[in-house]
């Protein structure tokens, strides 16, 4: 049995996972899942599936619950061995399929700076970046009103602090983050930085160097597969035509107005 990657690509993880294995042409079978719409909307996804692309195939939601002991994406399937977290699979599969040395280095004080960027890149990036999503149209898909303007210029403040370090701190006049060549800390990174950008906010239009990053990172792992990989983020406000069962609405509505406060 080959390797199976469990993966719903609405999830920034789970893209920076896909990207890295077609990159590298790490042979794997895509079982796609839409936890989304599988265990939140209750709705199955069209027939077809499909190893190569990221199409909408059967749920695997059921067999990514079963690999991953947290129930939850990205999760990885080996034989018999199962592994979650993204940065656990990004780095088991550059050692097994020994990956070209620039995205996880040999060179200790490179690879510092990976897991330094790795380390950092939770309680900041990824703290503010995802919000956007939640505030533009998950949560008004779920109460049905807009939120306050308020509460988008609180996030995209604090996501505007994190981006000024990112610049300053990691990005510095280099390629990438840890010189010039990608790295896992590069394609981590932008994965999230997308999440806004699929629900209107631009956070590369006025932000020169940060721009010419991304069209680096974009041209180090290929523009065909960069889009093909962030299709369903950039079409995300489509999810506002799904019509959501009446009482999950007045269930989650409140827990997620509590949320903002």
């Amino acid at each position: 049995m080959g390797l199976e990657l469990y993966l719903d690509l609405l999830s920034q993880p789970c893209r920076s996972i896909y990207i890295f294995a077609r990159s590298n042409n790490i042979p794997f079978e895509f079982k796609h899942v839409e936890l989304f719409k599988d265990s939140v909307l209750g709705k199955k996804p069209a027939a077809g599936s499909g190893a190569e692309q990221p199409r909408a195939g059967p749920s695997n939601s059921e067999g990514a619950g079963k690999v991953s002991l947290l129930k939850k994406v990205p999760a990885l399937k080996d034989g018999d061995f199962t592994l979650a977290e993204c940065t656990a699979i990004l780095l088991y599969l550059s050692r097994k399929y020994n990956t070209p040395d620039h995205w996880y280095p040999s060179d200790i004080q490179k690879r510092a700076r990976v897991d330094e960027y790795l380390s950092w890149h939770h309680t900041n990036i990824r703290a503010n970046a995802p919000k956007t999503m939640w505030i533009k149209v998950l949560i008004p898909l779920f109460t049905g009103q807009p939120l306050p303007s308020e509460k988008l210029q609180e996030v995209m403040e604090g996501l505007s602090t994190s981006l000024k370090q990112f610049e300053e701190r990691f990005l510095q006049d280099k390629a990438f983050i840890i010189g010039s060549e990608i790295s896992l800390a590069d394609l981590v990174a932008i994965v999230e930085l997308m999440q806004p950008v699929g629900v209107g906010c631009d956070i590369f239009e006025d932000r020169p160097r940060l721009r010419e990053w991304r069209r680096r990172v974009e041209d180090a792992v290929g523009k065909e597969l960069f889009f093909q990989a962030h299709e369903m983020i950039l079409n995300i406000k489509e999810l506002s035509n799904i019509q959501i069962d009446p009482q999950l609405k007045e269930q989650l509505a409140p827990v997620l107005m509590k949320m903002l406060k």
